[in-house]
């Protein structure tokens, strides 16, 4: 790989999206070399092969496991491999929901204030944070410029990280919110979707959903924030907030003909009745309810077909179990002459999602689009 490409420094690289970047700038020969920085070593992080094979080319990759909530961790990973590093993305930030404020605060904003002080003290051509598509709370497409109404404690923390990184002396910034990631090694966007629809299949029953099908599941593939995030390191404007999300204005009833088609179930959603009465028991009543339908038959069936361990659940968090949308406007960084290359979402990229963990002995085949009908 030529040397005039440039070096760049990946937080928290070794997470969903962070592996799709790596892989990215490796496949298409954009980067000279690479630091990916993480609390998790790369060998216990579920890679794929091919992810693996990229982190383990030792002349283009380096690893260095770091806690980067503290200054002199960061200080270290920006030297590591030479230092020098052209562009820096954060992605470094807990995903998981319904933590202690504390959790989020450590790992988020503090995160976000000591990298951010650390690429201006070195220079870099720019500095990219990776927030999320939660800071908006709008039944119509927010833009870039729709005010924040945070609905989830992870993107209250994201708001908080944002106004850290803008107020950064000399920080060549921009900020991005994904809508709804998904693809291989997704956990918590549409792949706790396909899970319930699995057991669905296996149990031979209709999958009543809440709320209805018009409700807006906004999306963007993390192959196309990959692109994106490469993408604005040389585009766009410093100081600047780019949305992300495909053409497929992605709602439940979408989402629920790809799972009746990958997994040959009926879906439904349910009627003004019972979701009325439903509601009336509050989101905790609901998220008991859910858990309780899906979390043993999803841990009997992986017993059965001899899964004995795995990150997947159909767990629903209660802070997910809100009747918001997610709808987002991810045209402006089209604009820049940026185009998705997963405009919608298709079956064949969710049976992806079910074929990568099948792979790595995470889930059943045999309640995949695999297994037989029922």
């Amino acid at each position: 790989m030529a040397e005039t490409k440039a070096r760049f420094l990946i937080l928290g690289g070794c997470g969903f999206i962070g592996r799709h970047l790596v892989k990215y700038l490796y496949d298409k020969k954009l980067a000279s070399f690479i630091c990916v920085a993480d609390k998790v070593p790369y060998q216990i992080a579920a890679l794929s092969p091919a992810e693996l094979a990229v982190f383990k080319d030792e002349s283009f990759c380096v690893y260095q496991q770091a806690d980067l909530r503290q200054p002199g961790h960061v200080e270290k990973v920006f030297a590591k491999g030479g230092g020098k590093y052209d562009y820096v993305i954060n992605l470094a930030a807990v995903t998981k929901y319904s933590q202690a404020k504390e959790v989020y605060a450590a790992n988020i904003v503090d995160v976000a204030k000591a990298t951010a002080a650390e690429a201006a003290k070195n220079g870099v051509k720019r500095f990219i944070h990776v927030s999320t598509g939660q800071v908006y709370k709008s039944k119509k497409p927010a833009s870039e410029d729709t005010k924040v109404d945070p609905w989830t404690a992870i993107a209250q923390a994201h708001v908080e990280a944002e106004a850290l990184v803008k107020a950064t002396p000399d920080l060549n910034y921009i900020i991005v919110r994904p809508a709804t990631v998904y693809g291989t090694s997704d956990q918590l966007g549409l792949t706790p979707r396909l899970i319930i629809g699995s057991i669905k299949k296996e149990l031979g029953v209709k999958m009543e959903c809440l709320y209805s099908k018009d409700l807006r599941v906004n999306t963007v593939h993390a192959d196309d924030v990959a692109k994106a995030l490469v993408f604005l390191c040389t585009k766009g404007e410093k100081g600047q907030i780019y949305n992300l999300a495909d053409k497929n204005d992605t709602d439940c009833g979408k989402i629920n003909e790809l799972l009746e088609e990958i997994f040959g179930i009926k879906t439904t959603f349910l009627n003004a009745i019972k979701m009325s009465a439903a509601s009336a028991m509050g989101t905790k009543f609901l998220v008991s309810f859910a858990n309780d339908e899906h979390l043993k038959p999803f841990s009997d069936a992986c017993k059965k077909y001899g899964i004995a361990d795995t990150p997947l659940t159909p767990y629903l968090d209660e802070e997910l179990i809100k009747e918001v949308n997610i709808a987002i406007d991810g045209s402006k960084i089209e604009k820049l002459g940026f185009t998705y290359d997963h405009p919608t979402v298709t079956v064949a990229s969710l049976k992806a999602v079910l074929d990568d963990y099948i792979e790595k002995g995470y889930f059943p085949k045999e309640m995949s689009h695999h297994g037989d009908k029922k």
